[in-house]
């Protein structure tokens, strides 16, 4: 199981990402070394608290792990149960995808001028350590699966806002588009601020 002690990793990535956007970078560069720092995240499994990692039967679950007090940038875990998915939806900001645990299938999708939205290639695998970008200048709509099916995947998200608040869209295959408003599957957050726990407890 994850040492809860690690959860300095994520305040570290916190620290790296508020000290990008700090720098007022292009979204270009935001992806570029947005990923690099993500794939740094990602690439080990002992950070994520228990309480941020829980699938439910019902539908995926996404956690907020932390949010930048002035909305710049938010991380949010999404943890899929076996076979869940999620409908063809936008995010309307730029995000970065970073896979931690399992696997997930990503399908992109493209507007088709007056005839819906069609696949656009095949559907992305993402496995443990990989980093996928979306936003509107690059391709923002697409559709997200577990691609194990009999175990939990966990994929850390990283979104230009906070992503929970967005006014964003679901989308039929014809086109046919719906308001909605995620919000989040917890009310409490990671306490990742308590450094006297690293310093208690330091790495081997």
């Amino acid at each position: 199981m994850p040492d809860l002690h690690n959860t300095d990793r994520l305040r570290d990535f916190v620290t790296a990402m508020a000290a990008l956007l700090e720098s007022k970078p292009t979204e270009a560069r935001i992806l570029h070394d947005g990923t690099t720092l993500l794939k740094q995240l990602v690439a080990t499994d002992d950070w994520l608290p228990d309480a941020y990692a829980l699938a439910r039967p019902e539908r995926y679950q996404q956690y907020l792990l932390h949010a930048d007090s002035a909305e710049r940038f938010s991380i949010v875990s999404f943890v899929w149960g076996p076979g869940q998915t999620t409908p063809i939806h936008n995010h309307t900001v730029w995000g970065l995808i970073g896979m931690l645990r399992g696997a997930e299938f990503s399908q992109p999708y493209k507007a088709l001028a007056g005839s819906g939205l069609q696949a656009d290639g095949a559907p992305h695998k993402l496995l443990p350590g990989m980093v996928e970008a979306v936003s509107p200048a690059i391709g923002d709509i697409h559709q997200v699966r577990n691609a194990v099916d009999d175990s939990v995947s966990i994929s850390i998200h990283v979104y230009g806002a906070n992503i929970g608040g967005v006014r964003r869209s679901v989308f039929a295959l014809d086109g046919a588009e719906k308001p909605f408003i995620s919000g989040y599957s917890n009310a409490v957050l990671p306490n990742i601020w308590d450094r006297s726990i690293a310093l208690k407890n330091p790495r081997q």
